[in-house]
């Protein structure tokens, strides 16, 4: 026999043998938990024997006692079944109780009281319905005990007169408390309902009946286990355009460019306007000296005649010159020169 075939069947010995002591130990230890479990001081708590929904009457036949341990009792459990029923009147069932659920003091009414949403609210909390359709109750699959957030849309006008649609989170984090006129919380089966009725402080009521005019409300389902806030910010028309930072800045871009231009072609105009403004000062000044020398009279002039030859008289007749009609002004177009004939002013 060769020795590495000595050598595995020695090994695989060795750890059987090992494996059967480390089965042993773990074997014992459970014992050991098992003895151990049994000295715990147990009480017992009532639970119940079949599944109960919103409203069931509770009785004897749906609940039993079972054992538990001393120190993990449920606050609000009740350790008999004559405990549970005492009382004059019968109790009801304020939420859906699975079977071997304890029976909870807030799950159920006092002795004669009826399973109505007013029992199931909280202390402080009121219950406020919102209408809804198919669309803004989640298609239906909105059901008792339920967190959903509460959206306002609404459509005002601006400053500058035109409407603007937008979108605000009202609430976060509202419990439904029942789907039209059910507060079953174990219905399971989508239903296309009408209203919802929802628990809120006295603030939020006053928020929601206010809203309810003011837009339309819808609801968004939350996870079940999301009962804290978040940050929201309100969502117009524009956000729905999904532009880039790029896109953005290549609009402001554009902007700036166009109101660059603007101011440039304002500059241009006014410093056209401003020759005009001179050349027409220059021609105000033009025909106002050619008037002062239309109304000065030419001084006649003497010739005397050399004493050797003989003197001859020379009438002279000075005639007034008639004023131009007309008067040339240049006017610049920009960089280009134009002439043009204007009548003088008197």
């Amino acid at each position: 026999m060769r020795a590495n075939t000595v050598i595995m069947i020695i090994l695989a010995g060795v750890f059987g043998v090992l494996a059967v002591v480390l089965a042993n130990i773990w074997l014992a230890n459970q014992r050991s938990a098992i003895a151990k479990t049994g000295d715990i001081p147990r009480d017992t708590v009532v639970v119940a024997s079949v599944a109960l929904k919103f409203g069931d009457t509770l009785s004897a036949d749906k609940l039993r006692e079972v054992a538990w341990p001393t120190g993990a009792v449920p606050t609000g459990a009740f350790k008999t079944t004559k405990d549970l029923l005492a009382g004059e009147g019968s109790k009801q069932a304020l939420q859906a109780i699975g079977v071997n659920e304890p029976i909870l003091a807030t799950k159920i009414t006092g002795p004669g009281q009826r399973a109505t949403l007013s029992a199931v609210l909280g202390e402080g909390m009121k219950a406020v319905s919102i209408r809804v359709n198919d669309v803004l109750g989640v298609a239906g699959f909105v059901f008792p005990g339920d967190r959903v957030d509460i959206l306002l849309t609404r459509t005002v006008r601006n400053t500058e007169g035109v409407d603007q649609s937008f979108v605000d989170v009202l609430l976060q984090s509202m419990k439904v408390l029942a789907v039209d006129q059910v507060a079953d919380e174990s219905k399971d089966s989508p239903t296309v309902v009408k209203a919802v009725t929802l628990e809120v402080s006295t603030k939020d009521a006053q928020k929601l009946t206010l809203a309810a005019g003011a837009g339309q409300l819808s609801l968004a389902l939350r996870q079940a286990a999301a009962s804290k806030g978040e940050t929201t910010e309100r969502v117009t028309v524009s956000d729905l355009t999904a532009e880039t930072p790029a896109d953005v800045a290549a609009k402001q871009a554009e902007r700036d460019k166009k109101v660059a231009a603007d101011a440039a072609a304002a500059a241009e105009r006014k410093r056209a306007d401003d020759k005009i403004a001179g050349l027409e000062k220059a021609v105000d000044r033009v025909g106002s000296q050619l008037d002062q020398l239309s109304k000065v009279k030419p001084v006649p002039a003497v010739v005397t005649a050399p004493a050797s030859k003989e003197v001859v008289k020379e009438v002279i007749k000075y005639l007034e010159p008639a004023p131009p009609k007309n008067v040339t002004v240049g006017v610049f177009r920009g960089v280009k020169l134009e002439s043009y004939d204007v009548p003088r002013q008197p």
